[in-house]
């Protein structure tokens, strides 16, 4: 194997642009869409403008017919300009949630939609998890029952975000009972629903950060889907998740890099400005320690989501490296977090200095989109040979 850690061309220059576009929306203005529950309209039109939307949307449909290892570059940029989760998360599902859809979809499909979601002009939401199954993806309730050309749905879904600025939900559907099943696997299945249906009710859920993007309870009340809206043949929905949660974590994994990257420039920043008894507080090594050691981590999470972009966007088996890069990331980024919070010291915990929305921010990837316990489970079992533990 050859290895070339000389950074290709076009990388560079989407860091140039992501950060030319970033630069027009200061901390100042994250800040405030926290604050304010408010969606961030002018950041998302700006980069849909600049045709970043559809960077991993097959070319055929309007997008960029770029990889995973392109995505993930710009949102490590975004998260690391001081947007972290709420500019991260504005975009991350248009620019990869449709996966399944370009993956399985039929020809009708992703002609009707991948084109407005590369150009920005269709949101679409996520509709997964469940309060009463939570990571037992199988234990799902939302039935879609067939119905002449489509599907009654009814249920309820929660952590569902963008639900309110979405016009369409990529949603997981159980059409036959687990116990009519040979496996629980069977018998779920992916429809493109409408979101905007009377049918649907939203009601966002009130949580600790990311709040300029919502994250909403979604009951679904006997919703109709035509049947030209399921992705693929039915049954088959679980089969057709399992294909992007490798990318799902290497995403996710890039924009915890990001975010802690974000922490360490201000908290670098602070600690050489910052003077008491005479000298910069980064001369203390009780300062300096823990923001070299935290530079180390975002370093090494760096170098291991780079492997798991590389092999994913090769479709070499990946597994493995996808749950270590998230791992290691989301670590790595929560630990710059925390020491930018402690080198403010007692303005760590003020907004003016935007490091505790950061730290608000990079807890989340902690437990999202899957908690680190269940990233060790795997690489128990999967990697190491254990006993399955659950």
């Amino acid at each position: 194997m050859v290895i070339d850690f000389t950074e290709d061309a076009a990388h560079i220059q989407i860091r140039a642009a992501i950060r030319a576009i970033c630069a027009q929306f200061p901390d100042d203005y994250w800040a405030q869409a926290d604050a304010s529950h408010t969606f961030p309209w002018p950041f998302y039109e700006a980069m849909a403008a600049g045709g970043w939307i559809g960077i991993a949307i097959p070319a055929e449909y309007g997008g960029g017919g770029a990889g995973i290892t392109e995505a993930s570059i710009i949102l490590e940029e975004v998260a690391a300009s001081g947007a972290c989760m709420n500019g991260a998360s504005a975009i991350h599902l248009s620019i990869f949630g449709m996966h399944p859809v370009v993956r399985h979809g039929s020809a009708e499909l992703k002609a009707r939609y991948l084109p407005q979601v590369a150009s920005g002009e269709l949101h679409i939401a996520f509709g997964v998890t469940e309060p009463d199954a939570g990571l037992d993806t199988t234990a799902i309730r939302t039935r879609a029952v067939r119905r002449g050309d489509g599907y009654r749905v009814t249920g309820r879904k929660v952590w569902t975000s963008k639900a309110q600025e979405s016009d369409r939900v990529l949603l997981l559907t159980r059409t036959t009972p687990a116990e009519d099943c040979q496996r629980r696997t069977d018998g779920l299945t992916l429809l493109v629903a409408n979101l905007r249906d009377p049918g649907v009710t939203i009601r966002p859920i009130p949580k600790m950060g990311r709040n300029a993007v919502a994250s909403c309870e979604v009951t679904y009340d006997a919703l109709y889907v035509d049947v030209a809206d399921r992705v693929g043949e039915e049954g088959r929905g679980f089969q057709y998740l399992l294909d992007g949660l490798n990318a799902e974590r290497i995403l996710v994994a890039a924009e915890a890099l990001g975010t802690g990257k974000a922490a360490l420039r201000r908290a670098v920043d602070y600690a050489r400005s910052r003077i008491v008894f005479g000298r910069p507080i980064g001369a203390n090594q009780g300062i300096s320690f823990p923001l070299a050691e935290a530079h180390a981590r975002l370093a090494a999470a760096e170098l291991a989501i780079r492997q798991a972009a590389w092999r994913i966007d090769r479709n070499v088996p990946c597994g493995e490296q996808a749950n270590v890069a998230k791992f290691l990331a989301a670590e790595a980024g929560f630990a710059a977090a925390d020491a930018a919070v402690q080198t403010h010291g007692g303005f760590g915990y003020a907004s003016e200095y935007h490091v505790e929305r950061y730290w608000r921010e990079a807890r989340l990837m902690r437990i999202a989109p899957v908690p680190q316990e269940m990233v060790l489970n795997y690489l128990a079992e999967h990697v190491l040979g254990l006993p399955r533990s659950y």
